[in-house]
């Protein structure tokens, strides 16, 4: 069996949803001693114990909280009362437990190898996603290129979509060399659970390949989730000044969630 240190590169890489509990602090007799740790995984797979009987059961319950909203709790039993005694934890002492969410690493999927990708995966990198660039060109996609990226892509590009393991942590960036390779790129993407879909063009592009799309029975909702034409409207000219503008974009819809609750408690 994985150590839990283990599990969670594991989990990170896989980019799923867990939380990790810590006994922090005991005083008194308590099942398990100071820095006793539990994995606990959004499908409710456990590796590890903090003690067993109600408190761990307790602790399971409020781990799935933090998992759902992403927001660390500490929590504090007391083992010598009569509730103790009547989920079988007669033990006589207390414990603190403090349960933290396992973060998964943003990743910044760049479809096209060009001017524009060559800044956003420099951007990209400095941001703290891991990034990968995709094309269909090895002269295009390669380390030397793109020494800052974690990972480089030189295949056909309906061949490399099917092997990638997107999630709520995946950011896809589609800025091809062509509308039709736009394009089907994007079928996939809005298939995906993607927190993030961009693509480059103009409005009349765009809404010819969202046509075309809708065509093939792609709903109309799911077409309007996707940023296009994609960026911020910074009046932006140059390659760099449209990388700029479109990590601008991917960075407000990351920290959407983040500054909905720091407004709410500036009041």
């Amino acid at each position: 069996m994985n150590s839990i240190y283990e599990e969670i590169v594991k989990i990170r890489t896989e980019g799923v949803k867990a939380a990790v509990a810590t006994i922090t602090s005991v005083k008194g007799s308590t099942p398990r001693a100071e820095g006793s740790k539990m994995l606990i995984r959004e499908d409710g797979g456990i590796i590890g114990s903090v003690g067993g009987g109600s408190v761990e059961a307790q602790v399971l319950k409020e781990a799935m909280k933090v998992i759902a909203d992403g927001k660390a709790r500490m929590l504090r039993y007391d083992l010598t009362g009569k509730d103790a005694a009547k989920g079988g934890m007669i033990c006589g002492g207390n414990m603190e437990v403090f349960i933290e969410p396992i973060v998964t690493d943003p990743v910044l999927y760049i479809f096209g190898g060009g001017h524009i990708s060559f800044s956003i995966s420099k951007i990209g990198k400095m941001l703290g996603f891991r990034v990968v660039v995709i094309d269909d060109r090895q002269e295009y996609a390669n380390p030397r290129r793109f020494p800052e990226a974690n990972e480089t892509i030189a295949q056909e590009l309906g061949t490399v979509t099917p092997k990638l393991k997107t999630n709520n942590s995946s950011y896809i960036v589609i800025v091809t060399r062509g509308h039709l390779m736009d394009e089907k790129v994007l079928e996939w993407a809005i298939r995906t659970d993607a927190r993030y879909i961009g693509m480059i063009g103009s409005r009349k592009k765009n809404a010819a390949v969202f046509s075309h799309l809708e065509a093939k029975g792609v709903s109309r909702d799911l077409l309007k989730t996707v940023h296009a034409p994609i960026g911020l409207d910074i009046n932006a000219e140059t390659p760099e000044e449209i990388a700029v503008s479109i990590m601008a974009e991917i960075i407000m819809v990351r920290r959407e969630k983040d500054a909905k609750t720091f407004k709410a408690c500036r009041g």
